[in-house]
């Protein structure tokens, strides 16, 4: 893997993610609790022994960047292994990445330092596990020009994504990106054939390439609408069937585009038997590890007149969260959260450093970093009421509070229960 570099994209927008990405890239919103996106594109990486990585930001970059410095930077530099973030250059005008093509395209100069044989292209926004060294395997022993990783999805989905026909070599002989009539499996009428956005190129030909559509006036300069579909009929254009490293049978990967497939990602882990399995030591996950104590589970007043067991149940809960005689249920604990007594957190993801109010009820809902819900706020209940106080509700009727909510304009609470005091509950 030392003549290979790869390349992550992890500059957009994510706007249908808001208001989780009102203050940070898409590939940083945080993950099963413990996690960023991107850190499930970089584990690949490391995993399938790929140890030189550029990392291409563009908006909102900064809790990005600082996610990747604080536990992304153990490889050697000396050994010329790295993950380097790229910002935009404006080596070539004055614009922001118009495309994904041209974003790859005004990094060339770093790109050919490397003097890589082969560039591997991914995206820093999708869950899934991989070994990008199989695919890389098939495309050398192809003589492949380029290989596009594939993914059977419904007909629904697949006019979100690049559309490939193949034959019966795994050759592509139609591509068409976001097609509103998607061409179904040749066995199975239901599904279509769909890009995953992860592209291995011959280097060379991927700099010819980039330099002939950076001319072209009329190109959005995309991988999936301009360079793939202009190469089918004239170079080797392969598919490469996804193979995931989970030990299920299904294939795990998801693009967390919106709220609901985020929030149904991110529920998908607290099942009994999840298809996406965190727990494979064979395959880990890394990610920045704060350095905080384990969780803790605090009183056991069953008998009270008004009983506070502070319990947990089919959830994932970070280090240093405290359930402080509170309950929850179905939902992820993110680090350093705590959950007071009387409270209830159903079906939820709480991020880092949220606080729950005595007495308060969370359901099937989103609550971002550091917020605190006043004593006895119920969210998730009545969602005429939760727009009314200016939480986004997706169609699937999620609640999401973002960082810059002021939640205590909205209701006359008594003081919160002492962050990390054990004495008052």
């Amino acid at each position: 893997m030392r003549n290979v570099l790869a390349m992550i994209l992890a500059g957009g927008k994510g706007s249908r993610l808001e208001p989780l990405t009102r203050d940070r890239a898409k590939p940083a919103v945080p993950f099963g609790g413990l996690y960023r996106i991107i850190d499930f594109t970089l584990s690949n990486c490391i995993n399938s022994g790929l140890r030189q990585i550029l990392v291409l930001t563009q908006y909102k970059a900064a809790s990005l960047d600082r996610h990747i410095n604080l536990g992304w930077r153990f490889l050697n530099r000396e050994l010329d292994e790295f993950i380097d973030i790229l910002p935009p250059q404006q080596r070539i005008d004055e614009q922001w990445y118009q495309g994904t093509a041209d974003a790859v395209y005004q990094n060339i100069y770093t790109i050919e330092k490397s003097h890589p044989e082969h560039v591997l292209i991914l995206s820093g926004d999708h869950i899934y596990k991989m070994d990008y060294a199989q695919l890389i395997r098939e495309h050398k022993l192809s003589n492949a020009d380029v290989t596009i990783a594939c993914i059977p999805v419904s007909l629904e989905e697949g006019k979100e994504f690049g559309v490939m026909q193949i034959d019966d070599q795994q050759r592509i002989v139609s591509f068409r990106e976001k097609p509103a009539d998607p061409q179904p499996l040749p066995d199975d009428p239901t599904r279509c054939l769909a890009s995953m956005g992860i592209y291995v190129f011959k280097a060379e030909f991927l700099f010819d390439e980039l330099c002939r559509d950076a001319t072209d006036n009329d190109s959005a300069h995309d991988f999936g609408k301009n360079i793939i579909p202009s190469i089918i009929d004239s170079h080797l254009v392969r598919a490469f069937p996804f193979q995931d490293k989970n030990s299920g049978d299904s294939l795990y990967w998801r693009d967390v585009g919106t709220i609901d497939a985020y929030y149904e990602a991110n529920m998908d882990l607290v099942s009994v038997a999840p298809e996406l399995n965190l727990y494979d030591k064979s395959w880990p996950m890394r990610t920045y590890q704060p350095l905080l104590p384990p969780p803790k589970f605090v009183f056991s007043q069953s008998e009270a007149e008004e009983p506070r067991v502070g319990q947990a149940w089919d959830s994932m809960v970070c280090s240093g969260s405290i359930i402080s005689g509170g309950h929850v249920q179905r939902s992820i604990i993110s680090a350093d959260v705590r959950v007071n007594s009387w409270a209830e957190v159903e079906d939820s993801i709480l991020f880092e450093g949220v606080d729950v109010g005595r007495h308060a009820k969370v359901r099937r809902a989103i609550i971002d970093k550091g917020i605190s819900i006043p004593e006895g706020m119920q969210i998730g209940y009545d969602l005429e009421t939760d727009r009314t106080r200016g939480f986004a509700v997706s169609e699937g009727g999620i609640v999401v509070i973002g960082k810059q909510t002021g939640l205590s304009d909205l209701h006359d609470s008594a003081p919160a229960e002492s962050p990390r005091s054990d004495a008052v509950a």
